[in-house]
């Protein structure tokens, strides 16, 4: 059976996990230990208490998470954080954070992904932090945007489509989550057409006036990708089964 420190280093190996300059308070990595042993992977996308509710009573003792559990300072070890965190504990699972190396992967990141969902092959990254790797991609299209909107609600319950962009687009960007960061970037590259998770208010009429055409598929339901696939990743590694951990999250 694989210790909980084998299982740490291929997560942080295969996912390259300090090559992305994250939030500060992100804390890629191992964010609370077990007794050691893992015998089932979990992948969810938050942390939380339901989250870890769900993946003690399926039997999971290693999860993966995409967004962690310490993105403001600690607060004090009171209330809703006492109740998240000893859920865990009682439970003896080990939370593992892995923020923007799932998104920028070129193999195991959630844009990467949400570009070969829809058939397309990833080759330009784009949206670069300081000192990190990119954490978005674009990828070719041969198709019309009509198409590329059925195939998005095929995927996702709910697609919120902007389109005010070309009607035969030729390159398609992608940036799970959060798009805000993404959209003042997609006319200096070229790309007039995004898929993403979620968008503020302000970029439609950013949108009318530069001819852009933008999809927003959920923040919580672009992000189930990564951790899905690291997850198996390990799972395959070492002989261990996993699952995927989901909530009602619709957001």
């Amino acid at each position: 059976m694989p210790t909980l420190t084998e299982i740490v280093t291929f997560c942080d190996e295969r996912s390259r996990r300090t090559a992305w300059k994250d939030h500060p308070n992100a804390l890629n990595g191992l964010q609370l230990a077990n007794d050691g042993r893992v015998t089932k992977i979990g992948a969810a996308v938050d942390s939380g208490r339901v989250p870890f509710e769900r993946a003690a009573a399926a039997g999971v003792d290693f999860l993966i998470v995409h967004h962690g559990m310490f993105w403001n300072p600690l607060p004090p070890i009171t209330g809703q954080t006492y109740t998240r965190i000893s859920t865990a504990i009682r439970a003896n699972l080990a939370v593992y954070g892995c923020h923007l190396p799932l998104d920028g992967h070129p193999d195991l990141g959630n844009n990467a992904l949400l570009a070969r969902q829809l058939g397309l092959v990833p080759d330009q990254p784009f949206l670069t932090p300081p000192g990190s790797e990119p954490v978005a991609w674009t990828a070719p299209f041969a198709s019309d945007r009509a198409s590329l909107l059925a195939d998005l609600q095929r995927n996702y319950a709910r697609v919120v489509a902007v389109e005010h962009g070309s009607a035969r687009p030729v390159r398609i960007a992608f940036c799970s989550g959060s798009g805000n960061s993404a959209v003042p970037e997609l006319p200096a590259l070229g790309v007039d057409t995004l898929v993403t998770g979620e968008l503020r208010e302000e970029w439609y009429n950013f949108a009318e006036e530069n001819g852009l055409n933008l999809y927003c598929c959920g923040h919580y339901a672009t992000e189930v990708h990564g951790v899905r696939a690291l997850a198996a990743a390990a799972a395959a590694k070492f002989g261990l089964p996993w699952t995927f951990i989901g909530t009602d999250n619709p957001l």
